[in-house]
């Protein structure tokens, strides 16, 4: 302003500061601040670190020593536009509140859930069970070590051309489920999709049973080396649970011979 002043009334230093009340000494004041060294650590720590934010950055710079205070790395943290944004919760819809129904056929409702657990080298896995409602049997259990939307897809088609399509799939509200690729599919196929609500896995109770046997029997009874053991010890399993168990929900008999024996009615 002071400036203005003086180059448009052609007026003296002395007196466009005292029009604006400015103190002289602040007109001719120059910051000798360098934020250079401040710009360059904080980038550092940006590359190094994609998804640490200001906090973070503060403590790891005091702790190597550099005394810069947190306004400082604030202010120049937001300068240079490192901020993150915090990514939004995906709303869902509305969960219809339904009572655990048992199915009165083969294939009207499958359940599908994921379970983790690691190697002894400390990877983690995945294991994506497949289940009849009907008669509890076990469909499938694919492992590996992700599960994207479309590896979903294609268990779900292999499992179907061995055992038949099914009228609804039950699950939660994974990503893996509510994904576009998975849904589509459903809708394509003319499978109806049942969403459990949010923080009511009881609404998928037959499939929660089953994970606990499985993880009692198999993920908790051995220590696995690679993915090779971990399947070669489910499949034994599967055959196990499917063709000998005798299940007390099924009056005692077997999966297979439950099955049989609807087969034999229709």
């Amino acid at each position: 302003m002071a400036v203005y002043l003086m180059e448009s009334y052609s007026i003296s230093t002395t007196r466009a500061c005292r029009v604006i009340r400015l103190p002289k000494s602040m007109f001719y004041y120059q910051s000798v601040k360098n934020d250079q060294p401040v710009i360059d650590k904080l980038l550092e720590l940006s590359q190094k670190h994609i998804r640490e934010g200001q906090d973070k950055m503060y403590e790891r710079i005091r702790s190597q020593g550099l005394v810069w205070n947190y306004k400082r790395i604030r202010r120049v943290y937001m300068l240079l536009g490192l901020k993150q944004r915090k990514s939004a919760k995906r709303r869902l819809p509305a969960r219809e509140r339904k009572a655990l129904d048992i199915p009165q056929r083969s294939n009207m409702t499958w359940s599908v859930d994921f379970m983790h657990d690691t190697l002894i080298n400390g990877r983690r896995f995945r294991t994506l069970n497949i289940i009849d409602d009907f008669n509890r049997q076990a469909l499938s259990i694919e492992v590996d070590f992700s599960f994207p939307c479309a590896s979903v897809v294609r268990s779900l088609e292999r499992t179907i051309h061995e055992h038949g399509k099914p009228l609804q799939i039950r699950s939660d509200n994974g990503p893996e489920f509510i994904g576009s690729v998975f849904t589509d599919w459903c809708a394509g196929n003319q499978i109806k999709l049942q969403h459990i609500q949010p923080g009511r896995p009881m609404q998928n109770g037959l499939i929660e049973r089953f994970n606990r046997s499985y993880r009692q029997d198999v993920l908790d009874a051995y220590l696995f080396e690679d993915l090779h053991q971990v399947r070669e010890e489910t499949e034994k399993w599967m055959d196990d649970y499917n063709n000998h168990r005798p299940h007390e929900s099924l009056n005692n008999k077997t999966p297979a011979n439950h099955k049989a024996v609807d087969l034999l009615k229709t």
